[in-house]
């Protein structure tokens, strides 16, 4: 039942009045009056209540204090430094924004819990797989979004501008290419042509930024997460470089084109976002070769790291992102880090976001806040986030 009138809401108040008064022994005149009251409050009242509609003011737009912008290899935010003592919050029931169960009340509350922390950002997985909120025809071209997506959206950033965090908004990921999936073809459709690509930037990624331009704590656009595993896997089709990157290129240009939000990707591993190794394929000169815009460019890498990684690209956190293979001319954050891998590296979240502090990132964002899977959770944020405030608060909070 979604919908409960008022006159209901009050006759089932009734019944759970009546029922406490008989658990303690029974009907007492003062209960009878009580209930008396109830029952003519609802035959005169015939307001709607929708269980399902969040009891909030949508109210996500700034005056542009906030806001992030990039200043050579820094983010500033009114003309401070900012340093990302960030988090992965990734979703809370998978692909939330447009399904008929988002839950407001998780996200009022868990970002309430973050900013008590310390934090000051956090991973949001705006698409998980499928199309729930976004709509392609089969033969990959845009169709439509839902209205319940923007709506959702919309508490979302309420409810991150209330609290203070900034979002890197992630729209896809390897999740929708996968064989196993619904609408994986559509999916695959859409990023192997250039005009399909085209069609989902300006009927989804453009409006999407139109719509939260003004939005300060909209930090950035995450364009795919872990897009590593759509060109290496062959459940998620093996599809080349120049086809993602494509993509990559054409909504970064949209982004830049129609907004002032910072654009990124989310790369699993180093070796695709560096010309160290297998080529940098978030370079300005890889995605402007493959769009011939000027405005294809990504403000700053948020590359992942987990420690499996680790024999092949050694440790980043005391390292720093230039000696890890990125180039100098950005700032980097890591996008992703295991909260909990002590067993297998030895290493506390706490002294990773110290050592990065101190080495020339710009940021971590550990995985994850609500514990979706078993890499950790709050009990190993906490302290690590506690002890980059300690450390670096006038960066953290640049506007306290």
């Amino acid at each position: 039942m979604k919908k409960l009138t008022s006159r209901a809401a009050a006759l089932l108040l009734c019944l759970v009045m009546a029922a406490g008064a008989v658990s303690c022994g029974g009907k007492t005149s003062d209960s009878s009056t009580a209930d008396t009251a109830a029952e003519t409050e609802a035959s005169e009242s015939t307001e709607v209540i929708d269980l399902y509609e969040p009891p909030i003011d949508i109210d996500y737009e700034g005056d542009g204090t906030a806001q992030v912008k990039v200043d050579g290899t820094k983010f500033t935010v009114s003309d401070k430094e900012l340093w990302i003592n960030g988090v992965n919050t990734p979703w809370n029931m998978w692909n939330d924004f447009g399904n008929k169960g988002f839950n407001y009340a998780f996200w009022e509350m868990h970002f309430a819990e973050l900013e008590e922390a310390g934090v000051n950002a956090s991973r949001v997985w705006i698409n998980c797989n499928d199309m729930v909120g976004v709509i392609l025809n089969d033969d990959g071209s845009f169709k439509e979004v839902t209205d319940k997506h923007w709506r959702d959206l919309d508490v979302l950033f309420t409810i991150a501008k209330k609290h203070h965090i900034y979002i890197m908004a992630t729209l896809l990921s390897f999740d929708h290419f996968k064989d196993a999936n619904n609408n994986y073809q559509n999916w695959r459709n859409m990023i192997q042509s250039s005009d399909n690509i085209d069609s989902f930037v300006e009927g989804y990624v453009v409006p999407f930024v139109q719509r939260y331009d003004k939005c300060d704590y909209l930090w950035s656009i995450d364009l795919m997460n872990e897009p590593d595993w759509v060109y290496e896997n062959a459940e998620c089709g093996n599809i080349g470089w120049e086809h993602i990157s494509d993509y990559f290129a054409r909504a970064a240009a949209g982004i830049h084109e129609n907004s002032d939000v910072l654009v990124t990707v989310g790369f699993g591993i180093i070796k695709y976002n560096s010309d160290t190794y297998e080529g940098n394929k978030g370079s300005d000169e890889f995605l402007q070769s493959l769009s011939g815009n000027t405005n294809s460019y990504l403000d700053f890498y948020s590359t992942h790291y987990y420690f499996w990684q680790f024999q092949y690209f050694k440790y980043p956190f005391k390292r720093g992102p230039v000696k890890f293979g990125l180039d100098s001319t950005k700032p980097a954050v890591i996008g992703e880090v295991a909260a909990n891998d002590y067993n297998e590296s030895g290493q506390t979240l706490e002294q990773k976001y110290e050592d990065a502090l101190g080495s020339g990132w710009n940021g971590v964002m550990a995985w994850t806040s609500n514990e979706v899977d078993g890499c950790g959770g709050m009990e190993q944020i906490a302290p690590a986030v506690a002890k980059a405030v300690e450390l670096a608060d006038e960066k953290i909070h640049p506007l306290k």
